[in-house]
C-alpha cells in the first residue's frame, strides 16, 4: 500500500504539473507563453514580430535532493517545448508580456523557438535589445522577409479592342500571354502580298513602307482585301478602343503588292513570276525587314527560287502558306528554309509543317471595316506574327530556330496541334535564360 500510495502521488504531482502548463496558477499567472492562433505562417509580420530561442535540452536534468519532479514532465505537454524550455519561457512572457504565435523544436540545436508579437506600445528595437541582455535567451532577432531569386511573371495585357473576344485565332494561340513580354517592338515585317489599307483605324501607323509592283494605283492599293487581312492579323493596333489586335502589335508592316483582283466578281487575287521577282528584289534592296510573310503560291519557279534562296541567306525569316491542294512541290513552299503554315486540323501536319488557327479569323478589312475569313494564309499571318515576338527578344535567331521552337511548343486547342504564342515565347525566355 506505501508503494501504491507513493506512486499515486507521483502521479498526481505530475497531473498537476500538466494542468498547470495550460491553466492559470491560483495567483492568476499563467506559466506557459499566451498563444495567439495563427492558421498560416503568411499571416506573420516581419515589420513587428521577433523570433526569440532559449534552450531546450534533450534529456531531463538529473535529480538531487530539493529537486523538482517538473523536470519529468514529458516534452508532449508542453506543445513540443521541453519543460525547462516551457518554463523558461513563461517565466519570459511574464516579464516581457508578448504574445506568442508561433513555436516549433530545433532538436539539432536544442532550441525552442518562437514568434512573438511584442506586446501593444513596446518599441520592437527596444525589446530585441532587453532581450539580447537576458542571460535566459539564446537568440533574439526580427522576424525577416526573403524571396525566391525570380522576376514575377507579368500579368498579360487586357485589350479594350472591342472585338478582341472574337478573335479565334488570337485566343487560341494564347497571343496576350505572350504579350506579357513580347509586342514584336522593333521588328519589321514585309508582307508580300496585294495591296492593303493604309488608312485603317487599326493599321494607321503600323505600315511603314509601300510598294507597288503592279499598276501603281493607290485607290486599288488601299481597296485590296487580302493584304489587308494579313495586315491587321499580324500588327493591327492594340488598346486603341478599335475593332481587333495583331498577334505582334507593335512590329511594322512593309507592304509589297505583287498580287491583284482580276475583274471577275469574286475572284481571287492573282500573281505572276514578273510581279513577285520586282517585289522579292525590292524587299533585299530596299528593306531590312528580318519576316517576309507570302500567304500565296503557285507552281515551282526558277528565277522565284533563286531569290528566295537570296533572301535566306541574308538570314530573312520566309513564311509561306500551304497550297489548298496541301501539295508541297511548288514555290515558294519547296524551297528548302522556307517555313510553312497550314490552317490547322485533326489530321498530323506533313513533317516540319506548322499548324495555326485558320478558319473564322477575325481580321481588318478595307474601309476600317472587319470580316472573318479562313484558308492558310490567315495561318501564316499568325505564325509570321509570333516569329515577331520572338525576334523582339532574341534578334538573332535564324529561320530553323525558329521553326524548331514552334513546333516543339506547339500545344493541344481545340482538339487539335497548333502553335501557341505563349508557350513559344517561354521557351525561348528559358533558353536563353539556361545560356546565360
Amino acid at each position: 500500500m506505501r508503494n501504491g500510495a507513493f506512486f499515486l502521488a507521483v502521479a498526481v504531482l505530475l497531473c498537476c504539473a500538466s494542468a498547470r502548463a495550460y491553466s492559470p496558477a491560483p495567483s492568476g499567472e499563467s506559466i506557459v507563453p499566451q498563444r495567439t492562433s495563427i492558421d498560416s505562417a503568411s499571416s506573420l509580420d516581419a515589420r513587428r514580430d521577433i523570433v526569440l530561442a532559449v534552450a531546450d535540452p534533450l534529456a531531463p536534468p538529473a535529480t538531487h535532493a530539493g529537486s523538482s519532479l517538473l523536470g519529468y514532465v514529458p516534452a508532449g505537454h508542453y506543445g513540443g517545448a521541453g519543460a525547462r524550455a516551457a518554463v523558461t519561457l513563461a517565466t519570459l512572457q511574464r516579464k516581457y508580456g508578448w504574445r506568442e504565435l508561433k513555436g516549433w523544436a530545433i532538436k539539432s540545436l536544442r532550441l525552442y523557438c518562437i514568434v512573438l508579437q511584442p506586446a501593444p506600445g513596446t518599441d520592437r528595437d527596444g525589446l530585441l535589445k532587453e532581450l539580447a541582455a537576458d542571460s535566459r535567451v539564446q537568440l533574439a532577432e526580427p522576424l525577416r522577409s526573403f524571396s525566391v531569386y525570380s522576376s514575377p511573371a507579368p500579368a498579360s495585357p487586357r485589350y479594350n479592342d472591342p472585338y478582341v473576344g472574337l478573335e479565334r485565332g488570337f485566343i487560341a494561340t494564347d497571343a496576350a500571354g505572350a504579350h506579357a513580354f513580347s509586342q514584336g517592338k522593333g521588328i519589321d515585317i514585309a508582307v508580300v502580298d496585294t495591296g492593303a489599307d493604309t488608312a485603317h483605324p487599326d493599321l494607321r501607323g503600323q505600315i511603314r513602307g509601300v510598294h507597288d509592283e503592279v499598276d501603281q494605283n493607290a485607290s486599288a492599293f488601299d481597296g485590296d482585301h487580302h493584304g489587308t487581312e494579313v495586315a491587321g492579323i499580324i500588327a493591327a493596333i492594340g488598346n486603341n478602343h478599335i475593332g481587333i489586335v495583331g498577334v505582334a502589335p507593335e512590329a511594322t508592316l512593309s507592304i509589297y503588292k505583287a498580287c491583284w483582283y482580276p475583274p471577275e466578281s469574286g475572284a481571287g487575287a492573282r500573281c505572276n513570276s514578273f510581279t513577285l521577282a520586282r517585289a522579292l528584289a525590292a524587299v533585299m534592296d530596299n528593306s531590312d525587314a528580318r519576316i517576309v510573310n507570302m500567304s500565296l503560291g503557285g507552281p515551282a519557279d526558277p528565277l522565284l527560287t533563286r531569290l528566295l534562296e537570296k533572301l535566306l541567306s541574308e538570314n530573312r525569316i520566309v513564311i509561306a502558306a500551304v497550297p489548298p491542294d496541301g501539295r508541297l512541290d511548288g514555290f515558294p513552299d519547296n524551297v528548302p528554309g522556307v517555313i510553312i503554315v497550314r490552317a490547322s486540323k485533326t489530321s498530323t501536319a506533313p513533317r516540319g509543317v506548322l499548324s495555326a488557327p485558320g478558319h473564322d479569323i477575325l481580321a481588318t478589312q478595307p474601309d476600317g471595316g472587319y470580316d472573318f475569313v479562313s484558308g492558310s494564309s490567315m495561318a501564316a499571318a499568325q505564325v509570321s506574327g509570333i516569329a515577331a515576338l520572338l525576334l523582339s527578344i532574341s534578334p538573332g535567331l535564324r529561320a530553323g530556330a525558329v521553326r524548331d521552337l514552334l513546333l516543339r511548343s506547339s500545344r493541344v486547342t481545340e482538339g487539335v496541334l497548333q502553335v501557341n504564342a505563349a508557350a513559344a515565347v517561354t521557351a525561348l525566355r528559358d533558353n536563353e535564360q539556361a545560356s546565360r
